[in-house]
């Protein structure tokens, strides 16, 4: 029998998107039904820079909630888990942990976090009901693509989706393109990280940017575009009010909740680059789960037993029975059921025909935190390309700086 005693309290913190309270909730209840003294409350954040700021500040003042939900990769350097986060390494439940993944959650040789959530693809979703219409093809290249955007919008349909009043969706074409920057600049990554190799100076790396000046140049964005919001565009996603939309795959939970009688004419396909023949995708570890070194006793084990539940088997299919698969799991032994959604199965050929890359994020432990702002600001006609490029290898080199990497002195 449970006691008061017994009873522990948890507050799990995430960013207020659909997908991740759906997920977080979904592992909260599965885990509370196998443990009725535990409670877990899910509280949210605003997602974006602001969001960063939040986990920052409530790190540093020792007022984190008990577990929270963050990104992987560069953004969890930022965070110096080493002196903020506990370290997992020693727990039994990263053995179930895909290999790969350990990096982007690893510092000075402590584990920090388990994958919450699928990974993700990032490039270009589309509504292939308007593809059919229009009779047009999956592009390979930059140059098909702009002639698609051209052939929507003399159709009288903005082809490319802006949700810039949510800044963090400006970034998609500069950081989804990151597959191509890869096979033209073969080690970009370590150069980058090395002070060795630098936006504005790399012309497959400065696309990106000029991709979003192309954009506004070219008339691409919808109306209201510097003011809509993601989950509102979605909606227009899914009704075909416009074509295309450079997102992660992590919104497809979101349209299949949503608008699940549209679900199906939504498709994907990778960023093109300008080599037909090295077209692939550029992949997004998901996130992770994080216990804060102020969370301690019976909260501290309350939340190992969390984390251990989510990186389990179990785990992955209490998701899949509440949200919608995005991508692949990165669990041992956790499968996709065999109705994914058919833009899950286009990102799935990508990988398993071997057309993918990490993102840099995940390759690099630097990503400049202004990144979203100087996009927003190059495809709203306030920056040129060229200008927002340099200005972001600014951003890194601050960055760089702080986390102390050598050869940024």
């Amino acid at each position: 029998m449970v006691t008061a005693q017994d009873a522990v309290s948890l507050i799990y913190l995430v960013d207020e998107s659909q997908n991740s309270q759906d997920v977080a909730k979904a592992l909260a209840e599965a885990y509370m039904a196998m443990h009725p003294n535990v409670t877990i409350t899910v509280e949210s954040r605003p997602g974006g820079t602001e969001g960063d700021n939040i986990v920052k500040t409530r790190l540093a003042t020792g007022d984190m909630a008990d577990i929270f939900f963050y990104n992987s990769g560069s953004l969890l350097q930022a965070l110096n888990p080493t002196q903020t986060l506990v370290d997992l390494s020693g727990q039994p439940f990263i053995e179930n942990i895909v290999e790969s993944f350990l990096p982007t959650v690893s510092q000075n040789g402590g584990i920090f976090g388990v994958p919450t959530g699928t990974g993700m693809g990032g490039g270009i979703l589309y509504n292939k009901a308007v593809y059919e219409e229009l009779g047009l093809s999956v592009p390979t290249t930059w140059e098909e693509f702009a002639a698609n955007n051209e052939t929507i919008l003399a159709a009288g349909i903005p082809p490319v989706l802006a949700t810039f009043g949510d800044t963090w969706t400006s970034q998609l074409f500069v950081l989804a393109d990151y597959h191509n920057v890869a096979q033209a600049v073969p080690g970009f990554a370590e150069l980058y990280t090395a002070n060795q190799a630098k936006y504005a100076d790399t012309p497959a790396a400065l696309a990106g940017f000029t991709y979003l000046q192309q954009g506004y140049e070219a008339g691409w964005w919808q109306p209201d575009f510097a003011t809509t919001r993601f989950e509102p565009g979605l909606a227009l996603l899914a009704n075909g009010e416009v074509a295309h939309y450079p997102m992660l795959t992590f919104a497809l939970s979101t349209i299949a909740a949503n608008f699940p009688d549209q679900i199906n004419d939504i498709g994907f396909f990778a960023q093109p680059g300008t080599d037909p023949e090295t077209n692939g995708v550029t992949v997004w570890m998901p996130a992770g789960t994080y216990i804060p070194q102020t969370t301690t006793g019976a909260k501290l084990e309350a939340a190992l037993g969390f984390l251990g539940f989510i990186a389990s088997v179990e785990g992955a299919d209490a998701q899949t029975a509440a949200v919608t698969p995005n991508g692949p799991y990165l669990i041992k032994g956790a499968s996709l059921p065999d109705d994914v959604l058919p833009a899950v199965k286009d990102l799935a050929a990508y990988l398993d025909a071997g057309q993918s890359s990490p993102a840099l994020e995940f390759v690099s432990p630097i990503k400049g935190p202004n990144l979203e702002q100087l996009c927003v600001a190059v495809a709203t006609g306030q920056m040129s390309a060229e200008e927002a490029a340099a200005s972001y290898d600014l951003d890194v080199e601050r960055q760089a700086q702080q986390l102390g990497l050598p050869g940024w002195d």
